[in-house]
């Protein structure tokens, strides 16, 4: 154990608080596209214990990251310090049911939340496509689902209580701290570690949903009409070899719960494993993809056009779509009026027609994954909307999903110049990357000439966290202006960690990307590592009794 921390928890040896923390946690994204080692992990159970959790490490100088299910494909979360994970902070802690108000941890999965939530007749009334992220991260991240009718997750925030770096649990809401509520709406976890949400939930609904397969130019025709209107939820899979798109949508319905009318080729046991085995030998043979398109989707929903299923579900599992194999995702928010542009430059560019695409980038020999999702979503109706919501100001959003799979944890060759191709298009349009996707060509400086007020952002993340204590590499590679080495080396452990990383992947030899990187404000590196369990564990129990420490329950700034 550090000789420090050490020292810290014998200061504190009559609080009757545990510090629940592991040593020997290999950590690593859902996705294995990054791994890290942190010195230590920890898993409290209370608000008092995670106040421990800070006081001890604004004492021993380290920092903390907070991660859920780590289902970002980023470094985000990755760190050679502390982790924190709130999984057993997970309780709903009070409801208001005249007014459908849920007051929950933050830990808490949105799977769970979803179950808790029907046991009251509540549901959440929006969701993403997977429900394994925690409510924290879901926020923290500008998650969002695919309607017009509703912006991103965090529009349903009616106030969060956030621990600072100094021990301080501060309540924000619109009308109390109201320029530390729109930042920590978005968040990306520098702010502090937000404890409790106050949560706006509606009736518990049913969702009937259909699905067809429509020629891609009858996609572009209709965008501008009722392709976004006819049903409260749509969202498309574009399968750019075959020029057409799996239309979803989906509307509240009274009608009982039924049986699904359709089956999941690639959701049963053969159809998941030819797949994969089939992506992987498109490694070696690339120009296989097409025709892998054509069988796979095929298979999946039919090889002519017209619909193509439809079921009543709940509306918490309705919207679930199965993430299948490890994965880059490549995610950008542009305005709903571009998409056509987009959509019609980019399909020209992965047919090999660079001079329509208008991408400076060959597209000579690539061939891409399938399929391309295809999302939207209305405004938020927070006054004013989060600093770095990455939804367009003005009009509705949609947003763009260039995903490519990694079959048994190995990358596709197409992957660096098809994101240089992608990012380029998206850049060209005004587009924003989702927050916790794969984005691997965007500078500091672009990110801050995306967001007008990433100024104001950082100037409050920095009075909240004067020490940094909540910042990682991530952060300031992307986000933070340079600043002094020294201070930011001394915080940071001397674990040496490895990636798998997008943007380093030197996938033009269809290697894994396995990458040491170098960071330029500390020591830590990356090292590759498998697995999430905890080897050894170090289980103490500490007492905060230091007056210096003791924090103010009803918040204070």
């Amino acid at each position: 154990m550090d000789p420090l921390l050490q020292r810290e928890l014998e200061r504190l040896t009559n609080d009757n608080v545990a510090f629940r923390a592991f040593v020997g946690h290999r950590h690593h994204t859902w996705a294995r596209t990054y791994s890290s080692q942190p010195e230590l992990y920890i898993q409290p159970e209370s608000h008092d214990e995670i106040h421990k959790v800070v006081t001890l490490a604004r004492r021993c100088r380290k920092r903390i990251t907070i991660v859920g299910s780590a289902h970002s494909p980023s470094d985000l979360t990755c760190t050679s310090s502390w982790m924190v994970n709130l999984d057993r902070y997970s309780k709903i802690v009070s409801v208001d049911e005249s007014r459908k108000v849920v007051v929950l941890q933050s830990g808490i999965r949105l799977g769970q939340l979803g179950l808790e939530l029907r046991k009251l007749g509540l549901a959440m009334p929006n969701l993403g496509s997977i429900d394994d992220q925690s409510i924290a991260g879901a926020i923290a991240t500008a998650t969002h689902g695919s309607t017009l009718r509703q912006g991103i997750l965090s529009q349903s925030v009616l106030a969060l209580r956030i621990m600072l770096s100094n021990g301080n649990t501060v309540l924000c809401s619109p009308e109390q701290n109201g320029d530390l509520f729109s930042a920590a709406l978005v968040s990306l976890g520098a702010l502090g570690i937000i404890t409790e949400i106050t949560f706006q939930a509606v009736p518990l609904f049913n969702i009937e949903w259909e699905q067809s397969i429509q020629p891609l130019s009858h996609i572009l025709d209709t965008w501008s009409g009722d392709l976004w209107t006819q049903a409260e939820w749509v969202r498309v899979w574009w399968c750019p070899y075959g020029k057409k798109g799996i239309v979803w949508k989906a509307d509240k319905t009274v009608k009982p719960l039924g049986e699904k009318k359709v089956g999941s080729w690639y959701g049963g046991w053969a159809g998941f494993h030819t797949y994969q085995a089939l992506l992987y030998v498109a490694r070696w043979v690339p120009r296989l993809l097409p025709g892998i398109e054509w069988f796979v989707f095929g298979m999946q929903y039919g090889f002519g056009y017209g619909a193509c299923g439809s079921a009543v579900e709940e509306g918490r599992e309705g919207f679930l779509t199965n993430c299948l194999f490890s994965q880059f995702v490549n995610e950008w928010a542009l305005p709903l009026s571009k998409g056509p542009e987009a959509i019609s430059r980019l399909q020209a560019w992965i047919d090999g027609d660079q001079p329509t695409s208008r991408i400076p980038f060959s597209p000579r020999g690539i061939y891409i994954h399938s399929p391309i999702e295809v999302r939207v979503s209305g405004n938020s109706f927070h006054t004013p909307k989060p600093h770095i919501d990455p939804s367009h100001p003005t009009e509705p959003t949609l947003y763009l999903n260039a995903t490519l799979y990694r079959p048994y944890n190995r990358n596709p060759p197409c992957l660096d110049r098809y994101y240089q191709a992608f990012e380029y298009l998206m850049k060209d349009l005004g587009g924003r990357p989702h927050w916790a996707k794969n984005f691997t060509t965007v500078t500091r400086d672009e990110i801050w000439a995306m967001y007008p007020r990433m100024g104001e952002w950082v100037g409050l993340r920095d009075e909240v966290d004067p020490v940094g204590m909540f910042v990682g590499s991530w952060h300031r590679r992307f986000i933070l202006p340079p600043q002094d080495s020294g201070e930011e080396s001394r915080r940071e452990s001397k674990h040496r960690v490895r990636t798998q990383s997008a943007g380093a992947a030197k996938s033009s030899n269809g290697g894994d990307g396995v990458e040491e990187l170098a960071s330029t404000t500390s020591e830590e590196s990356f090292d590759l590592m498998h697995g999430a369990e905890a080897e050894g564990s170090l289980y103490i129990q500490g007492i905060v009794g230091d007056h210096e420490d003791e924090h103010d329950e009803n918040g204070g700034e």
